[in-house]
């Protein structure tokens, strides 16, 4: 493992990312749940990207929000949501912690996995783990970097759900959402809705 973790790191050293080939290692193409994925995904960085561009003044990194945007998700074939079609065994609210994992395993920097750990909801302290008793590290898990708060952002406007993958979201849905989850979840998107003027 220490040798292909070795290889990889030289890998994404010399060349450009290429974040369907780390994808394409633990979700076989063809598949549903390959497909629900890179979409969701797709979706995911057009949006990012597209946030992005009306910050720039405030220097984004569109090259990094292009690939982590691609990989904040990698961590869902790990747990149980049978309506996208994952079929692991952890509860579904630890994909962001086990995508960091993957990541991190993958040799990429740490960066890209701490964007898939802070991206659920709108961020999860360790205050709100331990309280509600939720199956996560007890740390806190909120997007700190412009970047992890513009995935993060980006991430609640579309659904793997194939019942609502075609549906549109709008800001006020996702405020009531995540008020309907945790006020300061809601809090923390207001606030960066009206900074990214959302």
């Amino acid at each position: 493992m220490a040798t292909w973790t070795f290889l990889l790191k030289e890998f994404y050293s010399h060349k450009k990312m290429d974040p369907l080939f780390i994808i394409e290692r633990f979700y076989t193409p063809g598949t549903k749940l390959h497909q629900v994925l890179v979409e969701h995904s797709q979706i995911v960085t057009k949006k990012s990207l597209e946030i992005a561009r009306n910050l720039i003044h405030l220097n984004p990194d569109l090259d990094f929000i292009k690939d982590a945007a691609m990989l904040h998700d990698i961590g869902i074939y790990l747990t149980r949501a049978e309506s996208i079609g994952c079929n692991g065994e952890a509860p579904y609210i630890c994909h962001g912690y086990l995508g960091r994992m993957l990541l991190d395993e993958q040799g990429l920097t740490p960066e890209y996995g701490l964007v898939c750990e802070r991206h659920t909801g709108a961020g999860i302290t360790k205050e709100n783990i331990i309280s509600n008793g939720l199956p996560l590290p007890k740390r806190d898990m909120v997007p700190i970097s412009l970047e992890e708060k513009i995935i993060c952002a980006a991430d609640k406007y579309h659904s793997k759900n194939p019942k609502h993958a075609d549906k549109k979201i709008t800001t006020i849905q996702i405020i009531e959402e995540l008020e309907k989850i945790n006020k300061n979840h809601a809090q923390r998107f207001s606030g960066w809705a009206e900074e990214f003027k959302l």
